[in-house]
Order: C-alpha cells, then sequence, then structure tokens
C-alpha cells in the first residue's frame, strides 16, 4: 500500500460531497448544518465543487415528518425550498449543487434511512472528498461500495451520542444497556471501514478507533449572520422568563428538563414556567407527564429558533445530555440570551462564554436561575461574535478535516478493514439479516428513480418497513439489535 500525502480540502479544484442524514424543512441539527456548511464551503471558496446530497422521502414521510403541512411532489421543488432558507438564512445565493438519494422514514429509530447505496448518486468523476455527517448512521444498513473506495477523502463528523439514546431505550423505542454495547462495537467497526479520519464534536461523542483531532473540534457549527446579533443595539428587550427548544422526543433534552424542574420545585416550592418548542412523536406523552407532576410547562409547537415568538426569551434552558454538542445552544448565546446548561463534556465549548451559566446539581440550577433572572446578559464580545459565525466554524473544519501523511490509517488497520467490510457487505445484503436488525424491507438496493420508493406501497419489492408492519399486525415495537 502506497504512502499517502498530505490532503488538504482547501486545494484548488476539490469536489467535496457533504452526505447527510436529513433534510430541511425537518428543522433538526442534521438538516440545519450540512446545508449551511455547504453553503459557506461554496460560497467562500467558489473554486471548490460542492455538492449536498439529502434524502428524498416519499410524500407519506414527508406528512408525517414536514412542520406546516409543507410536501413537495419533486426533488426540484424541494430544492427551491431549501436554497430560498438559506438565502434567508445566509444573505446570499446557494452556489452548490444538490443531489437526492431515497430515503425512508423509520418510526422506531426516529430517523431517516437510505434505501440502496448513497455513493452511487455521485459520479466517480466527481468522487473526491466526502464528508459524512454522522458516518455510523450513514453506515449501519449500508449495502454496496465502501466508501473510502468511492472516495480519495473521507471525514466522518459524530454529531449524535447514539449510544445514549439506545441505552436510555423505553418509550416505544429500542434499546437498553446490552443493545448500546453492540451498538458502540459496530460503530466503531463501521466508522473505522468507512472514514480516513473522524472529527469529535466534543467529548460526549463515543470513542472510535481511528487517529481523532487532538482534541474535538470547537463549535464545528456557526450561525447565520441573522442570528449573531447579541448586544447589538437593536436587539430587543427580553420580556419573557425562560424556554427550551427541541424536537419532542424523550432522548432530546425533555426527559432530564421534567426532572430538573420537578427538583427546582421540591428545592423551592415553586413551580418554574417553562415554554417548550418542538414538535415530535413524544409531544403528547411529555405534556401528560409534565401535568401529572404539576409542572408549568407549556408545551408549544415546533417553529425555528430565529422565529420572533422566541426574541422575547431571556434564558433559554437546556438541560440535554445526550447530545454531542447542542446547535440550539450555540444558537441562543448568538442571540444574546442566557445559556443555562448543566456541567457536561457537550458543553465544554459553550462554557467558554460569558453568557453560560453552568450548574453543577438542582441546588446550583437554582442559583444560577436567580443570576440570570436578575439582570439581562452582557453584550457578546467581538471575538465571541466571530467564533459564532459560520465564517469561523467553516475554517475550523478545513483545518480539521485535512489528513496529513501521518495521519492515514496504518496498513495494517487499512488491511483489516479490507477483508472486514466484503463480510459486513454480505450480511446486510442478506433481506432475512436486515429485517431483523431493522433495516427496512426490500431496502438494499436502490430503486429505479427517487420518486419510485414507496414505504406504503403494496407491492412486493417496496412495501412497508419492518416497523409499520409489526404495528400493522399489533404486535409491539421489536426491540431492535
Amino acid at each position: 500500500m502506497p504512502k499517502r500525502g498530505r490532503s488538504d480540502l482547501r486545494d484548488l479544484g476539490r469536489h467535496i460531497a457533504i452526505v447527510t442524514t436529513a433534510s430541511l424543512p425537518w428543522r433538526t441539527g442534521t438538516a440545519v448544518n450540512p446545508t449551511l456548511r455547504a453553503a459557506y464551503l461554496a460560497h467562500l471558496y467558489p473554486k471548490l465543487e460542492v455538492t449536498l446530497l439529502l434524502p428524498w422521502l416519499a410524500l407519506s414521510d414527508q406528512r408525517h415528518l414536514f412542520p406546516d403541512g409543507l410536501e413537495f411532489a419533486s426533488p426540484d421543488v424541494q430544492e427551491a425550498w431549501v436554497r430560498a432558507w438559506v438565502r434567508e438564512r445566509a444573505g446570499f445565493d446557494v452556489a452548490f449543487k444538490t443531489t437526492w438519494y431515497p430515503g425512508r422514514y423509520d418510526n422506531a429509530f426516529r430517523s431517516i434511512f437510505a434505501v440502496g447505496d448513497v455513493t452511487q448518486y455521485v459520479p466517480d468523476s466527481e468522487a473526491d472528498v466526502a464528508i459524512l455527517e454522522e458516518p455510523e448512521h450513514l453506515t449501519w444498513f449500508h449495502h454496496g461500495r465502501r466508501m473510502t473506495d468511492k472516495f480519495n477523502h473521507v471525514v466522518g463528523i459524530l454529531h449524535t451520542n447514539y449510544i445514549d439514546y439506545i441505552r436510555r431505550g423505553g418509550h416505544g423505542q429500542p434499546g437498553g444497556p446490552a443493545a448500546a454495547r453492540l451498538v458502540y462495537a459496530a460503530n466503531r467497526k463501521l466508522v473505522s471501514v468507512h472514514c480516513h479520519k473522524v472529527i469529535k464534536l466534543s467529548d460526549a461523542g463515543q470513542r472510535v478507533r481511528l487517529r481523532l483531532l487532538a482534541a474535538p473540534a470547537p463549535a464545528p457549527h456557526g450561525q447565520a449572520p441573522c442570528a449573531v446579533g447579541g448586544g447589538a443595539p437593536s436587539a430587543p428587550a427580553f420580556t419573557a422568563g425562560a424556554y427550551f427548544i427541541g424536537k419532542a422526543l424523550w432522548g432530546k433534552g425533555f426527559t432530564e428538563l421534567l426532572a430538573l424542574l420537578a427538583a427546582h420545585k421540591a428545592a423551592t416550592g415553586n413551580s418554574l414556567r417553562v415554554d417548550a418548542y418542538g414538535a415530535g412523536e413524544d409531544a403528547d406523552d411529555i405534556k401528560a407527564k409534565a401535568a401529572e407532576r404539576g409542572l408549568a410547562l407549556r408545551m408549544h409547537g415546533g417553529v425555528d429558533h430565529l422565529d420572533a415568538r422566541l426574541r422575547p426569551f431571556r434564558v433559554f434552558i437546556n438541560p440535554s445530555t445526550s447530545d454531542v454538542v447542542a446547535t440550539t445552544s450555540a444558537e441562543a448565546l448568538a442571540m444574546g440570551k442566557w445559556l443555562l446548561c448543566p456541567v457536561h463534556p457537550s458543553n465544554t465549548f459553550f462554557a467558554t462564554f460569558a453568557n453560560c451559566l453552568i450548574y453543577t446539581s438542582p441546588a446550583n440550577f437554582a442559583a444560577q436561575l436567580r443570576v440570570a433572572e436578575s439582570a439581562d446578559p452582557g453584550p457578546l464580545s467581538g471575538d465571541d461574535r466571530r467564533r459564532l459565525t459560520w465564517e469561523a466554524a467553516t475554517e475550523r473544519l478545513l483545518d480539521a478535516a485535512a489528513i496529513d501523511g501521518a495521519e492515514w490509517p496504518h496498513p495494517l488497520a487499512r488491511l483489516k478493514d479490507s477483508l472486514t467490510w466484503p463480510l459486513i457487505n454480505v450480511a446486510v445484503g442478506i433481506e432475512a439479516v436486515r429485517r431483523v436488525v431493522g433495516a427496512g424491507r426490500f431496502t438494499a438496493h436502490n430503486p429505479g428513480s427517487l420518486l419510485e420508493y414507496d414505504p406504503e406501497a403494496p407491492g412486493p419489492r417496496y412495501s412497508a418497513n419492518h416497523v409499520v408492519r409489526h404495528l400493522a399486525l399489533g404486535y409491539p415495537e421489536p426491540r431492535i439489535l
């Protein structure tokens, strides 16, 4: 195996494919951040060829997932919506190319997975650099070409602490400690097989076998100009108290939020009012559990964090410990609000900002809350404002993603992965295996066209996925893996 030299994403003429697991208008970090990452890469480095690969969902999945009744008859229509969103957020026209791959939404995993091999949607002539947003998620059920065989330079960005989600289980989702251990091992192997380098957003992400950065990349995601305005003279006065924003799923911080509010009520005798914004399958259950405990949690629907309704709030409470890095926390700081969050590896970067109040216990939370309630947050310094921009985040990403000669995987590790992948690929291509592990029925191969795949179609090739079928037959949701 020949020795490889330095590979730098800033080199002129490079083709960069950013592959992600979600698309706007679903308001999730793996839809928002990769889209803005592609926009700023193409804008700041016009000599780079940037392609954003997004999952295309059938109308039935769109209606289940997208907010405000949004649905799109074709990828072109959705692409126009995404480009308009970027133009409004970033203030410039989109210069990247958009490519779609067929996807499906799985209610058990609360996630989107590819149908078929995503590498087929990048021409070999353009297959140079791949940035895999959530490489473990993208490759759990991947059957086809190995990413490092398709692309010359593959960087994985670990967004989500899936091990924490799976360890928790419960609330009708698959999981538990045994499943978490299995997925932990699978993630390490798959990331090693499909990536040359991995960027960990914080120490909250799981350990992987590949050479990592000397330290987790700070502030890997930036904020658009319309968000970074904290402390500006035109900033509105804060007239409301505390709020939380996130997908209405127990694993997205609501478990910790209810526990924190209950502990605060028990310690102080007062029920702290918090307005929570977010849509998701657990919204009704969260609302019911809060009412049972007598908590003053008001549930609202999903909104964009920059929505005018959220501007008056002074304090963003984010008690989540399941994030690797919370985009919403960065957004709150960029808007000049107080951020109240626990001591946790995912909050290490945010703790460097003066407007971040870290708590270590429910009692300390109450003390920090009094600080936030008694004074307005201070203006962001020039350096803090710069650190929160997408321009700065893009430069940090390019620095982190470069691979020096000594950083390429060791030849022995490359040989082991080259021998292991064919076995994994054969196994994950067996329909019975795919059904057991939750890959969905008849999803190993690419459909003839993007519009062909329909999870609700009665036909033998593209019929409902395993979870939908189980529920339709009256069985409990399977505890996958």
